[in-house]
């Protein structure tokens, strides 16, 4: 799912927090030497207010990252266990090497795949609570393939901007793609990965584009979630909707109908900008749970084995 959390009162301390202090007290007892008493109070409190606002949004703009991403991380010995299986022995973990770090990646591998879904997850957890119901797309003859953002699981380092993320995302692509020259290709995005999927299939246009409980913007987002918070703060804009408008090829949206994180309205915005785009509404399911609804898991095995 994705989510924004505002940090708490302490996150805001600096090393030389006391000398703003001081600088912010001597102006208040400038600004109100000789009023009266109210006119002081009133003074001293909007300064404290003005002061206070600017630090949290200058918090915001320098760590945003925490806010975004909510990565889990596994110690590098950790073996995954796949429990919705009754066979894990055709799933393969391996490496990518991007820039200097190392991420972390599963790969279900059929005898003879019809192709293969290339899956970007959403903005928690990491590969041990996203590599799912891999049964389902063996009934479909597709092989899957996944991998864990830098800081997410076993992968190393961390995510430090928007074009450093889509970059390693195009290099576990690059590294996937050769083996399935002349099969079918599906790139599937979910909540926070819709972006980085529409991204990445404007540049590639696969068969098939899946985006699950997508966003048409970060922008978007934070205006109904913060209205009160200026959207120009935002380094990471992960603009959906823009990048959908260059996908030529059929693409599916799937939604919950009680979605309160990400409202079905997002996915009636991109329908508008792809037009070639089928909407899929799931009514009852909310943003973390589409997944387990028939209608969801009926679609997609039908629209994977209609390619």
């Amino acid at each position: 799912m994705l989510s924004f959390a505002l940090p708490h009162a302490g996150a805001l301390d600096e090393p030389d927090g006391q000398e703003r202090m001081d600088t912010v007290i001597e102006g208040c007892r400038s600004l109100t030497a000789g009023r009266p008493g109210w006119q002081r109070a009133a003074i001293v409190a909007a300064i404290v207010a003005g002061a206070a606002y600017l630090a949290l949004l200058a918090w915001i703009y320098a760590y945003q990252e925490v806010l975004i991403f909510r990565p889990d991380r596994l110690p590098a010995a950790h073996r995954f266990v796949l429990c919705d299986t009754r066979d894990a022995r055709d799933v393969h973990e391996l490496s990518i090497e991007v820039g200097g770090e190392t991420l972390s990646a599963l790969h279900l591998k059929l005898p003879n795949p019809k192709g293969v879904v290339f899956f970007l997850h959403g903005n928690n957890g990491n590969l041990s609570t996203w590599f799912t119901h891999t049964d389902a797309y063996r009934a479909a003859n597709y092989d899957l393939f996944m991998l864990d953002y830098r800081g997410y699981g076993k992968s190393g380092g961390h995510i430090e901007s928007e074009a450093q993320l889509r970059a390693d995302v195009l290099a576990a692509w690059r590294t996937v793609a050769p083996q399935y020259v002349g099969k079918r290709v599906v790139i599937y995005g979910r909540s926070l990965g819709t972006a980085l999927a529409a991204g990445l299939a404007a540049q590639v246009q696969p068969d098939l584009t899946i985006l699950v409980s997508p966003y048409c913007n970060v922008a978007q987002l934070m205006q109904a979630h913060y209205p009160w918070l200026p959207t120009g703060l935002l380094r990471y804009r992960l603009e959906t909707c823009s990048d959908a408008g260059h996908v030529h090829s059929p693409l599916l949206l799937v939604h919950g109908e009680d979605d309160s994180l990400i409202p079905i309205q997002h996915s009636e915005q991109l329908l508008r900008v792809a037009p070639q785009a089928r909407l899929l509404r799931i009514p009852g399911a909310a943003h973390a749970d589409v997944h387990e609804f028939s209608a969801y898991t009926d679609e997609l095995l039908r629209t994977l084995e209609s390619l």
